[in-house]
């Protein structure tokens, strides 16, 4: 159990308390002030909360640490801030982008997530960026600048910068579709009517959006729609497949969307599947559509892993890209540079040559992780479009 100790005396003439502070005794000054009086001084712990007060409001660029949701503390930048909307008008939240991580994870928080005690001290971003810039090899500047042209390389840096100034916060925070409450990942081009809203209700049939859930309500009374547009051609228990669009440049899949409540349970390993069981029943090669996501290189990295592996493993003779392809549908791009990023392929006396270690197979093969849905081509119904004109 803690006890009370009376204060003892220092020999500079000085008091310490049982919590470690100390109040100065003068002579012909009388006692030290007693709790909740101030004196002509303020006390020794109030530095810090005047120097928090001093960096309040946090400028746009200050770097900090901020408390995620898994009750952590992350790097963060300041990207933007806003009065608080209820409260003192002295009170800001902010918007910032978490540097460990991808902007899908940018938000804003509250004062009280920040940990005031680690704001660095503002420098220039050009001075940074060019410090940064001397550390980093070639390779890894021409990655950065691939992943923020990434989608947009029709604009040149002038409109880029446009841009990302524009995009840099998310307008909407989340969205009601179905029976779930999603939140978003980047800034969607609403019309400026929606600029005010920061939760918008979805048709799940026809995607309409509204601001409000009456207006949903009343709309789902008239929507007579009940499963997506186009044809259906596979349909597997509960799990259907519907086709819209012809791609005339030969792209076999032009979009994966997987929505967050239904993430994690394999239906983006099915679509990439289920496209290449098409492309095989045209009797030709498929590749998905450029420029890839992080997240859709990385699935359609592990497909192509999953696939090509399998096979080398079955076959005890040589074999080559070409006949792959043949047998997979995956385009002979996208078989080099898998085989390449696993270190699986050589090229010697002109041609390139694949080297498949069966541990080294097994090893990469564990890696991929699992298949996931098995597309039963028993129960597509489909005609390719050639064969429809």
């Amino acid at each position: 159990m803690g006890s009370a100790e009376a204060p003892t005396t220092a020999e500079n003439g000085s008091t310490t308390n049982c919590n470690g502070n100390q109040q100065q005794l003068e002579d012909g000054k009388g006692p030290p002030p007693q709790d909740g009086v101030p004196s002509g001084n303020p006390p020794e712990n109030d530095a810090p909360r005047r120097r928090k007060a001093g960096v309040l409001p946090l400028e746009v660029g200050t770097r900090v640490m901020c408390c995620w949701r898994d009750g952590k503390f992350h790097p963060v930048k300041v990207i933007e801030r806003r009065k608080m909307p209820c409260g003192d008008p002295s009170e800001y939240e902010y918007y910032v982008h978490y540097t460990e991580y991808n902007r899908r994870l940018d938000e804003w928080v509250k004062l009280e997530q920040l940990d005031l005690d680690s704001v660095e001290t503002d420098i220039d971003e050009k001075v940074e960026d060019k410090a940064t810039s001397l550390k980093m090899t070639r390779h890894q500047k021409r990655k950065i600048d691939e992943t923020h042209v990434e989608g947009h390389e029709e604009l040149d840096a002038a409109s880029l910068r446009e841009h990302e100034e524009f995009t840099k916060v998310k307008n909407i925070a989340t969205i009601e579709l179905g029976k779930h409450e999603i939140e978003t990942w980047y800034f969607s081009p609403f019309p400026p009517e929606y600029s005010d809203c920061s939760k918008l209700f979805f048709c799940e049939f026809c995607l309409n959006f509204m601001k409000r859930k009456e207006q949903l309500q009343r709309h789902m009374r008239k929507c007579d729609l009940k499963h997506p547009p186009g044809d259906e051609i596979y349909r597997n228990g509960t799990l259907s497949m519907f086709e819209e669009k012809h791609s005339e440049e030969s792209y076999n899949l032009a979009c994966i969307l997987t929505l967050p409540p239904y993430q994690r349970k394999s239906y983006g390993k099915f679509l990439i599947a289920f496209s290449y069981e098409l492309s095989k029943k045209e009797g030709k090669v498929g590749t998905p559509e450029r420029p890839l996501s992080d997240l859709g290189l990385v699935s359609y990295r592990g497909y192509w892993t999953r696939v090509l592996l399998d096979i080398l493993k079955k076959h005890k003779s040589n074999i080559s890209i070409k006949e792959l392809s043949d047998m997979t549908a995956i385009k002979a791009e996208d078989i080099l540079t898998t085989l390449q990023g696993l270190d699986l392929i050589q090229y010697r006396k002109g041609q390139h040559v694949i080297c498949a270690d069966p541990k080294v197979l097994d090893r990469h093969l564990k890696a991929a992780g699992r298949g996931g849905l098995e597309v039963d081509v028993s129960k597509l119904i489909w005609t390719p479009y050639k064969e429809q004109g």
